[in-house]
């Protein structure tokens, strides 16, 4: 097990360290994920030009990846950096290269990499532009269901009574009517569902579930 440097900043189920200036490790605390399955993904989309961070080892419970400078998204929002209509069109956009690239495993053309956890705060704002970071959620199949998480996320700190709520529901809005959305019925169905069965998720975040969904799809174009 490679040894630790300095902490850098915790999440729900890991770790970040600092190794040097270039390089940081993420570390597993919660055992869930597979970090060599997550960096192959990583360095799949990457390779076809989509803004991930650069890996140079990974074990199961280790990834040594590039370290990036600037804000996040949502540390954005605080220091009036990035306005809430230009975060939502970014998440459009980035939802929608993603899936411009084809599966690394999977033959069908309607299947795509999809990261299921793109929201601000998994969006770094580096000098060379938005990186997305935090891919331990990263699966192949249809773009909706990606939409569908993004959406439900977003939701659901909408209709909290959090600091974020308005900033949330102002860039959900935008990221969901900005002209070509492809969020889709199956997958905000199955994005509730799978919130709902998330471990991470407290009683409350649940309870939101009912009423986050009621507002994406009432956000979103007729016949959601």
């Amino acid at each position: 097990m490679r040894s630790t440097g300095k902490l850098l900043g915790s999440g729900r189920s890991a770790d970040v360290y600092e190794i040097d200036e270039a390089w940081v490790l993420r570390r597993d605390r919660a055992g869930w994920g597979d970090a060599t399955a997550e960096a192959a993904v990583m360095e799949h989309v990457r390779g076809h030009g989509f803004p991930a961070p650069g890996v140079r080892l990974a074990t199961r419970t280790d990834l040594v990846m590039e370290r990036l400078s600037g804000p996040t998204m949502l540390e954005a929002f605080g220091t009036g950096r990035l306005g809430h209509q230009e975060c939502g069109l970014t998440l459009a956009r980035l939802l929608r290269a993603l899936h411009a690239v084809p599966a690394r495993i999977s033959a069908d053309p309607a299947v795509r990499v999809l990261h299921l956890d793109l929201h601000p705060d998994n969006v770094m704002l580096t000098p060379d532009g938005p990186r997305v970071i935090d891919w331990a959620n990263t699966e192949e199949g249809p773009p909706g269901l990606d939409w569908g998480m993004s959406a439900v996320i977003l939701a659901q700190v909408a209709v909290s009574d959090a600091p974020y709520a308005k900033a949330a529901h102002d860039t959900l809005t935008a990221m969901l009517t900005d002209g070509t959305p492809g969020i889709t019925d199956a997958g905000l169905t199955e994005a509730r569902e799978r919130r709902e069965a998330n471990p991470t998720m407290s009683e409350t975040e649940i309870r939101l579930l009912g009423e986050a969904e009621e507002l994406v799809r009432g956000i979103s174009a007729p016949g959601l």
